[in-house]
């Protein structure tokens, strides 16, 4: 998760303090150089306060005043004390500017080495350095979070996946040592085990795919959608003797119809096997607005305390408390919805029902037909 930027007081933008050093360090130079035609151009005059003409210059250079002598010298020595002034002026203003672009930059080589952890936690007034240290802080943490959560993810993913393989192992010692054992037996299992593996292996494969966002955004009706898949898992919750109920009106938006029909379709499989032994009901709605589409899918059960409820989207969390152990899935069925969701600019909502079951929300962005064309 990442941590909020810092609030910060409302400072003035590096252009303007870039414009307002320079100037104040232009105005000292003016300064100078005014010092200077005085000295030498307007000293001992009556009418001081005037214009110098050419005459001035001319009685700068007389001999008898000062000379070339005197002057030439001297213009020279300030022109290079102006000089030293301005490049020792303009190396320290431009120091204390870039200070905190230098502090940046050391933060970038210290992640480009690995260490995600860091931050760069710049102090100060707001202004466009702090925002962009700000903004790469944030950046950080969320890159973190997610480096984090597929390290999980993967570990997971190995365990899961290993467990099949290790049970087959298993089974085939044991036949390898038991001759005379039924071998109709062996393969039944052998194929349950099998086909466990191919489902989390093609869940994964819906994950990443949804994760990478590597589909075509076409036009689609979420209402026929949800439709299509609570006719497809009716067989499934007769067995269960779960009631299905859907209600809606016309919800377009856009996205991947395969997705989306498998992000429905999750939904709903969940909603019919984690329910009641008997009597359990689906209701499955979808309504929207201009600016977004809600699908809402919500079925009985037994009641879920909100910690349970707040980790069933995370990978392979398969709620141990929740009634039903058969057909129960990889663990991936809510992980991969939040996927879809999320690839497709919408956001997933879990919440315990009053009266025992969960309540699913999936809210997705609707489809203007003058842009979404």
């Amino acid at each position: 998760m990442s941590e909020p930027a810092p609030e910060r007081a409302p400072g003035l933008s590096v252009r303007i303090k870039l414009t307002l050093s320079y100037a104040g360090f232009l105005m000292v130079a003016g300064a100078l150089l005014l010092a200077v035609v005085w000295v030498f151009l307007l000293r001992g005059r009556s009418d001081g306060l005037r214009v110098p003409d050419l005459s001035d210059f001319l009685r700068a250079l007389n001999p008898t005043n000062f000379g070339p002598s005197v002057f030439v010298p001297a213009a020279v020595m300030v022109l290079g004390v102006l000089l030293v002034f301005g490049l020792v002026g303009g190396w320290v203003l431009a120091g204390r500017m870039l200070a905190p672009l230098t502090r940046i930059t050391a933060g970038t080589r210290r992640v480009a080495d690995g260490s995600l952890s860091h931050r760069i936690h710049l102090e100060g007034r707001k202004d466009e350095f702090r925002e962009l240290a700000d903004a790469f802080d944030a950046m950080l943490a969320r890159i973190e979070a997610n480096v984090a959560e597929q390290q999980r993810f993967a570990a997971n993913a190995s365990h899961e996946l290993r467990t099949p393989l290790a049970v087959t192992q298993t089974m085939l010692d044991v036949a390898r040592n038991d001759a005379d054992r039924d071998p109709r037996e062996l393969i039944d299992r052998l194929r349950l085990v099998n086909d466990r593996a191919i489902d989390l292996t093609e869940a994964l494969l819906v994950l990443s795919r949804a994760d990478q966002r590597s589909f075509t955004r076409e036009p689609v009706d979420l209402s026929l959608v949800v439709e299509e898949a609570a006719e497809t898992l009716l067989p499934l919750a007769e067995k269960h003797g779960v009631t299905i109920e859907t209600a809606g009106d016309v919800t377009p938006t856009v996205g991947s119809h395969a997705l989306l029909l498998q992000m429905t379709a999750n939904l709903v499989h969940n909603a019919i096997v984690h329910n009641l032994r008997t009597h359990g009901m689906v209701q499955i709605s979808v309504a929207g607005d201009d600016e977004h589409v809600v699908l809402t899918v919500e079925n009985s059960g037994e009641k879920l305390p909100e910690r349970l409820v707040s980790t069933l989207a995370e990978p392979f969390q398969r709620g141990t408390r929740r009634i039903r152990t058969d057909h129960a899935g990889v663990g991936l069925g809510l992980a991969i919805v939040k996927s879809i969701a999320a690839a497709h600019d919408g956001s997933l909502g879990l919440n315990p029902r009053a009266g025992g079951g969960l309540v699913v929300t999936v809210r997705l962005p609707a489809a203007h037909p003058l842009t979404d064309r």
